[in-house]
């Protein structure tokens, strides 16, 4: 006998195994590729109908048993569900459908994938309805026909020096023509499930809790209240901060926190109203020893109202907590009693006579002639102070020119001056011979006030 090569042999037969076995396992393939010649393949779904391993000849009965039961329910936002039910709106399967073409679009011999990727399909036309059915379906849902709670942006809430943000509020308003599309969608494609919250069904606030913008307006507010400022009225103080300031606040609906112009600017008024003295009647105490009230005149404090509101909207806008007099268009020497002090230079019409104290000193006095009453030139009454003081100045007027050495204005071209044409003072020369408004002094007597006065030292006229 012939030597055999066993080794020879047996790998002569594994061989033969392999082919044997990769035919087999072909043969397998491709009879149930001839299977899923007119049979869907796994995990195929046609508009939600199940139709896995179905031939395609009994798909349209399974369709129609599908339709015949079929039900969508909506899920709202507060969990409640509610249902829309084929037959409520006359749900039927369109026969004159085009679902023939997924036959046409799957090659039998893939049919492999559909083990691990899913085969959904969607057929226009599939199903019909009745439109009227479904609109009058739609409108008696219970989520149309509750109370509604209207969406709300995140808020913010002062309290005690700082602003805490409100949670949103979601509410639950449909967005009626959103809704009804998502149903028709829906039943077209045979879902049976509307998460309404989930497709954007609901108006929701525009800005919540994570949104960027809530915590920069946050941010914003709290640096507006974080503002002070301590104004100063001599020895009273008056304090503006967050307690007030959050109140002048308001965040539009794009969350933008603004500050009411109006309200500093209501708030700086007041302040005037109350700290002003610009004409305030003031009591004062004469050289002949008389107590007289004094009204009228530019002497005083007078706050700046356009300036400090500007300044205030700045401050609080940089947050800034410091200490300040108020912006002032004019200001008195002191504050507090009737403001004049022990300076200042006293105008006596009745008696046309006039006084100057420096320091509480009597620096120097005399009689003065005044404007002529009978001519509609009388001299203002009230509490004013020396604008500037000048030497060497022509004074002109309708019909006059004088020239003056010592020239010391305090309400517009009204002043003390020396009168070198007039050779008496006093009495009762004011009304017939008096002056268009100024106060004519002898020359010592002006040129005494001139080198000792100051501008903004009080100039008070007054009669008896």
């Amino acid at each position: 006998m012939e030597n055999v090569d066993i080794k020879k042999l047996f790998e002569s037969k594994g061989t033969g195994n392999v082919i044997i076995f990769i035919f087999s396992i072909l043969l397998i393939y491709l009879l149930i590729s001839l299977y899923f010649s007119n049979h869907f393949f796994f995990n195929t779904v046609i508009n939600g109908v199940d139709v896995s391993l179905k031939s395609h000849e009994d798909t349209a009965d399974i369709i129609k048993s599908y339709v015949k039961d079929y039900k969508l329910m909506l899920v709202e936002r507060n969990g409640k569900t509610e249902e829309i039910i084929g037959r409520d709106i006359k749900m039927e399967y369109n026969e004159k459908n085009s679902i023939d073409k997924v036959y046409s679009r799957k090659k039998c011999y893939i049919w492999i994938i559909s083990l691990f990727k899913a085969q959904k399909y969607y057929v226009e036309n599939l199903f019909v309805y009745n439109k009227d059915d479904l609109g009058s379906k739609i409108k008696g849902l219970n989520c149309l026909n509750t109370d509604i709670i209207e969406p709300q942006n995140v808020g913010f809430k002062y309290s005690v020096g700082y602003y805490k943000v409100i949670k949103e509020v979601y509410g639950n308003k449909i967005i009626k023509d959103k809704l009804y599309e998502d149903v028709e969608k829906s039943i077209l494609k045979g879902g049976t499930k509307l998460d309404l919250n989930e497709n954007l069904c609901y108006e929701n606030p525009r800005y919540t809790l994570s949104s960027d913008i809530t915590l920069e307006t946050k941010n914003l507010l709290n640096k507006y209240v974080k503002a002070k400022i301590t104004y100063n009225f001599g020895s009273e103080k008056v304090i503006l901060d967050g307690n007030i300031i959050n109140q002048w606040l308001s965040i539009d609906k794009n969350l933008e926190a603004t500050i009411s112009e109006i309200a500093v600017m209501k708030y700086v008024r007041e302040l005037s109203k109350k700290y002003d003295t610009v004409g305030i009647a003031r009591k004062f105490k004469t050289s002949m020893g008389q107590i007289v009230e004094v009204s009228g005149g530019l002497y005083g404090f007078q706050i700046n109202r356009d300036a400090e509101t500007e300044a205030l909207l700045e401050n609080i806008r940089r947050g800034n907590v410091f200490e300040k007099e108020p912006i002032y268009t004019n200001k008195a020497l002191y504050r507090g009693g009737n403001e004049i002090g022990n300076t200042y230079v006293e105008v006596n019409i009745t008696r046309q006579h006039l006084w100057f104290y420096k320091k509480g000193k009597l620096i120097a006095q005399g009689s003065v002639v005044t404007g002529n009453p009978n001519r509609g030139h009388s001299t203002v009454l009230g509490t004013y102070m020396l604008n500037y003081k000048q030497k060497g100045a022509t004074l002109t007027g309708p019909g006059y020119e004088a020239p003056v050495t010592y020239w010391m204005p305090f309400f517009g071209n009204i002043g003390i001056h020396d009168a070198s044409w007039r050779y008496s003072f006093g009495g009762e020369i004011y009304k017939r011979r008096g002056t268009h408004g100024c106060i004519n002094a002898p020359i010592y007597l002006a040129k005494t006030i001139f080198d000792n006065i100051e501008e903004g030292t009080p100039i008070i006229c007054y009669e008896e």
